[in-house]
């Protein structure tokens, strides 16, 4: 709770992204199958989720299943799939009441019939909550978002419904999954790693990266915390110097 009062509520990042990393090795460790470490994994997305609602945070993004995951084990994928739904159904009436926003953005269309619809269900359902939107990356890969939205933008200025003068970042960002989303403010990354994994590359252009060594399923709501103080210890100066931010 300490850590929580060190937080300054007027300084907060708007848009959270976090790379949840670490299942597996968690699992081994427990002398388990990586599907255990996946299962437990859903523990802390709650915690996170709660803390980030609690705060204020606005927007938070969870990079849940990538473009690369499919070429993982087929029964892990399968149990990956299984959890996604059995935790859409489980956690409906927490975002109710917690007024949470339910997302979701990637190749939405490649994924399992039952996953697909029980998706929409919950995002239908809260589609009218406004206290903080949860995004869910799933079988999501930036540089194809980004391949889509040049197909898109061409498409367009083929037809001469935007010129290619015009084009600039607002432009670009209106057709990327991520449109009604503002830039991300702090990228968490747990597990040690310290990569990006095609996660948001364009989203992220002034994002504070913050690497912990701290396991997915290890995570708690202290060190959401901490991850947010070491944020508001930093200087954003996006481009400009430190005399001309003062």
């Amino acid at each position: 709770m300490e850590l929580k009062n060190s937080i300054l509520k007027k300084r907060l990042p708007k848009h959270i992204a976090i790379i949840m990393d670490g299942n597996g090795r968690w699992a081994k460790q427990q002398g388990m199958i990586r599907a255990f470490g996946h299962e437990n994994g859903t523990k802390s997305v709650k915690q996170t989720v709660e803390a980030c609602a609690e705060l204020g945070v606005e927007n938070l993004t969870l990079y849940a299943f990538s473009t690369e995951n499919w070429n993982r084990p087929k029964l892990e994928v399968q149990t990956l799939m299984k959890l996604l739904v059995s935790s859409l159904k489980k956690e409906i009436k927490t975002l109710q009441e917690n007024n949470i926003k339910l997302s979701a953005i990637g190749s939405l269309g490649t994924l399992p019939k039952k996953v697909h619809n029980e998706l929409f269900q919950v995002i239908e359902s809260t589609k009218h909550n406004s206290r903080m939107t949860l995004t869910l990356a799933l079988s999501y890969g930036s540089r194809e978002e980004i391949i889509n939205t040049v197909k898109e933008i061409s498409i367009k200025v083929k037809n001469n419904i935007i010129s290619a003068e015009n084009i600039d970042e607002s432009i670009i960002n209106e057709h990327l999954y991520t449109q009604n989303l503002p830039d991300v403010d702090l990228l968490i990354r747990t597990s040690g790693e310290q990569r990006i994994s095609n996660f948001l590359l364009w989203q992220i252009a002034y994002a504070e990266l913050y690497f912990t060594s701290v396991l997915w399923p290890d995570f708690t709501k202290q060190h959401l915390y901490e991850a947010i103080i070491e944020y508001q210890k930093r200087e954003r100066r996006f481009g400009k110097t430190s005399e001309q931010l003062s």
